[in-house]
């Protein structure tokens, strides 16, 4: 599959998140970033693991870690979405932004895509990904999550593993 892969630099893209327009480079900054992708919002599975993330955010944003969402559905409804992903962690804030990616090009460019699911149009979808992207914009690390909580779960031990690698 083309697309980056680990070693690889981080494209400088403009892209449009719930926190507005930013530059990746911008947002990345000199921190490490766990970029993730959802198939899809309002959806049970994903509504719980972005609120997960909701749960580790002050743990990662501690150690210098910054957090960044993405999924193809549009800006209008991440911001709806929001709102579910809150009310299910009573009330915490989503405190990270999610980018919008209805045209598919930042899932593709990072190998984010599922080779087998397909939305209701026939399109492509995002796996259940994560890329670490290092402070000099270098992806450092590729997982796939395969829909599974618990390997989600895993994600709150990264911190620390990046701070022990850095």
């Amino acid at each position: 599959m083309p697309g980056l892969t680990i070693g690889d630099d981080l494209s400088n893209l403009e892209v449009e998140t719930t926190h507005g327009k930013m530059k990746l480079h911008d947002y990345v900054g000199h921190s490490y970033t766990i970029l993730f992708s959802h198939p899809g919002d309002f959806t049970p599975v994903c509504t719980t693991e972005l609120g997960m993330m909701v749960a580790y955010a002050n743990k990662f944003g501690e150690r210098g870690v910054k957090l960044l969402g993405l999924s193809c559905d549009d800006i209008h409804f991440h911001k709806e979405w929001i709102k579910d992903i809150e009310a299910y962690n009573n009330g915490h804030k989503v405190t990270y932004p999610i980018i919008a990616d209805p045209k598919r090009e930042l899932i593709k460019e990072l190998n984010m895509v599922d080779p087998d699911e397909k939305d209701s149009s026939g399109q492509k979808v995002p796996s259940r990904a994560l890329h670490i992207v290092g402070p000099d914009k270098k992806i450092v690390t590729i997982e796939m999550l395969l829909s599974r909580l618990n390997q989600f779960c895993k994600m709150k031990r990264i911190p620390t593993s990046i701070l022990l690698k850095a």
